[in-house]
């Protein structure tokens, strides 16, 4: 009960930015799971409003995270647009193995390494699993603006961890957020997977 108290007080009591985190961050991800470009220019704001609450919250990885965000989701809007060529829309697209063996590999050393400089050289609240947070979602973005599939697994995972470390800190109404995108992340996968085998048959059909 106290943790639903919480939400409450959040979604009740929370500043201008958190209500406004709050909507810029499910419309986002609502648009993007439609794949709609207007899913871009509103996650870019949604990001600057992000980084600056987890700066005032101590997560600097995550903070910093924001700016990358808004820099690849400024590429994505372009890619999107520029590489669909005659198609209604840029076509969703899978990893094959070795690939999504690199990238795993890649954001758990990048995790590693960060999280390590972190802990020795910052006052970050949790550095290992902010660092966690902050490198897959940096891997999973890079995915989504290039429309893989696999973006979405990747959004499952640091949501979930996001989850219980914005818990465990006693950020109840972030970790609430953290919730809802869970969900939306299982939502975005089933939807592109279906997207993407209904413009597969289409263009086998043509």
């Amino acid at each position: 009960m106290s943790v639903i108290r919480d939400i409450i007080e959040g979604i009740v009591a929370g500043g201008w930015l958190d209500q406004l985190n709050l909507v810029l961050g499910i419309t986002g991800v609502a648009l993007m799971i439609r794949r709609s470009l207007w899913a871009f220019p509103v996650s870019m704001v949604a990001v600057t409003v992000q980084g600056i609450l987890f700066w005032q919250w101590t997560f600097y990885a995550d903070a910093k995270l924001q700016i990358f965000f808004f820099v690849c989701l400024g590429y994505g809007w372009w890619h999107w647009v520029k590489h669909k060529g005659n198609a209604p829309e840029l076509p969703i697209t899978t990893l094959g193995w070795p690939a999504q063996a690199g990238w795993l590999v890649a954001a758990v050393v990048a995790t590693v390494v960060w999280g390590w400089w972190q802990a020795n050289h910052t006052d970050a609240a949790m550095p290992y699993r902010d660092t966690f947070i902050a490198s897959f979602s940096m891997a999973s973005q890079v995915l989504q603006v290039r429309k893989r599939l696999e973006n979405w697994v990747g959004w499952v995972m640091v949501n979930s961890v996001a989850v219980l470390t914005y818990a465990a800190a006693g950020l109840t109404y972030t970790s609430f957020l953290y919730l809802i995108f869970l969900g939306m992340g299982l939502v975005g996968w089933r939807t592109w997977y279906r997207a993407m085998h209904t413009q597969n048959a289409e263009v086998g059909d043509a």
